[in-house]
């Protein structure tokens, strides 16, 4: 018969139960059944967990899986870690040491056991570094340390390179190898610092700063192998970033493999997968060097060769131009003596031509010579009329004055009064020159030809 458990609210499963005997209600499960159930409902309850505790009781299998116990201080659970996901981790780790697990809960059937599968591991304190990690990358982004801008490209071809790491580590000597391999002509000079631990960060820090003083390098290579994020945790350390930053030769970082990711790594003119990388990013390979050269002295030859073939045919033009010294001293002398007539002839001319104006000249100073005794006449006539004319002028000017004068004096108000008028003006010296604006008892000062008199207003009158 078939029947659906439902046994919580996790998940809901069908599974084949006997029919109890004798007729009961209750269904019978198997061991299997019931392992596969709990298996279910564990894998749904607790899918992908983090678990923190100590390692004990590891066995690294033949066949590349790991078996181990994770416990606490009241606590233990079977883990296993299978091949594939073991090789990543990229350490072994040691019984009674701590880590944080990323687990999934499952069953062990066979046995009923219950155990977590291990997926991927971290020591103890990562999740802390990681914020950190984070907090300090933030932080120098928001100061523009990662800014493209304000990186450099790395010489293309340096004078000298050189590599601040440790000089056990084997980052070194992979960057040595890659050097002698790529680019054996260029020099490789190393600034010794430890590349893990507390003093880590200061030491490389004065590396990168010695460097700087001597000016001996053109580029500079930040370099350590893999490892855990403890191990890789000098490279995160915010003088360590800052000295990059500053740093006046051109860094390339190569810490870890192509997926460790460091602050320096951000602040680095140029990131390196690997420090092989590193190496092969600070410059030109050999052969690629050769060939350029090669290239070059080609196109200079050829150029050398185009100089040579026109040279030689100014050369033809010249010799074919180049005449015996005494065929040019007979031109010489014939060009000379050419000049010489014609400096004669000019001579000859020049004279002609001045004498010919000598004379024309003279001849214009002639008629231009003034005649006094035709002026003299000239002017005494100019004197007779000139007294003629003011004589006439000035007796007309006089008839015209005697004219004005009798219309001047016939025109004036003495004249008009002499006819019998007068003029009157008030008590204020004003003259009347309407009747209306008297006032009946006003004295008037009246004006005649000859003497005045006052006379007082007995009445006015207006015109009609």
């Amino acid at each position: 018969m078939q029947q659906a458990v439902d046994s919580n609210s996790f998940m809901s499963t069908t599974f084949t139960l006997e029919t109890p005997p004798f007729g009961g209600q209750e269904p019978i499960w198997t061991v299997s059944q019931l392992n596969s159930k709990v298996g279910r409902l564990l894998e749904a309850s607790f899918s992908r967990i983090w678990l923190r505790g100590e390692i004990s009781n590891f066995t690294q299998a033949a066949s590349g899986h790991w078996y181990f116990s994770i416990k606490d201080e009241r606590a233990a659970v079977r883990a296993v870690m299978f091949r594939g996901r073991a090789q990543a981790v990229g350490f072994v780790p040691r019984a009674g040491e701590r880590f944080e697990f990323r687990v999934t809960v499952s069953l062990y059937e066979p046995r009923g056991d219950y155990q977590v599968q291990v997926e991927t591991m971290r020591r103890a304190g990562l999740g802390d570094l990681h914020e950190a990690f984070l907090r300090l990358k933030q932080k120098l982004e928001a100061e523009g340390l990662f800014d493209p801008a304000r990186k450099r490209r790395p010489e293309r071809h340096p004078r000298s390179i050189g590599v601040v790491t440790s000089l056990a580590a084997a980052a070194l000597r992979d960057v040595l190898t890659a050097m002698a391999r790529r680019a054996p002509h260029v020099p490789v000079i190393v600034y010794p610092a430890p590349v893990q631990g507390a003093d880590a960060p200061a030491a490389l820090v004065h590396a990168l700063q010695v460097a700087a003083q001597r000016k001996e390098v053109d580029t500079l290579l930040l370099v350590r192998g893999g490892g855990s994020i403890e191990d890789l945790w000098s490279f995160n350390d915010e003088g360590l970033a800052r000295a990059i930053a500053a740093s006046p030769i051109p860094v390339i970082c190569g810490v870890g493999h192509e997926t460790d990711f460091t602050i320096a790594d951000f602040v680095a003119d140029l990131r390196a997968p690997t420090p092989t990388a590193a190496a092969e990013l600070s410059c030109l390979p050999r052969a690629e060097c050769v060939r350029a050269v090669e290239a070059a002295i080609n196109a200079l030859t050829l150029r050398q060769m185009r100089l040579i073939e026109r040279a030689s045919m100014r050369l033809d033009r010249a010799r074919a131009g180049l005449v015996s010294p005494r065929q040019r001293l007979l031109q010489q002398a014939e060009r000379l003596a050419a000049l010489g007539r014609r400096l004669e002839q000019s001579t000859v001319r020049i004279l002609e031509r001045n004498m010919s104006r000598h004379v024309l000249l003279q001849a214009r100073l002639e008629r231009c010579r003034p005649r006094m005794d035709e002026h003299r006449k000239t002017v005494e006539q100019f004197e007779q009329r000139l007294e003629r004319a003011l004589a006439s002028s000035v007796s007309q000017r006089r008839a015209r004055l005697a004219a004005l004068t009798q219309t001047l004096e016939a025109l004036g108000p003495n004249s008009v009064l002499e006819r019998g008028y007068s003029i009157t003006r008030n008590a204020e010296g004003k003259i009347v020159k309407n009747g209306l604006d008297l006032n009946v008892g006003e004295t008037l000062q009246i004006e005649f030809g000859r003497g005045t008199a006052q006379a007082k207003v007995l009445s006015t009158h207006g015109l009609i």
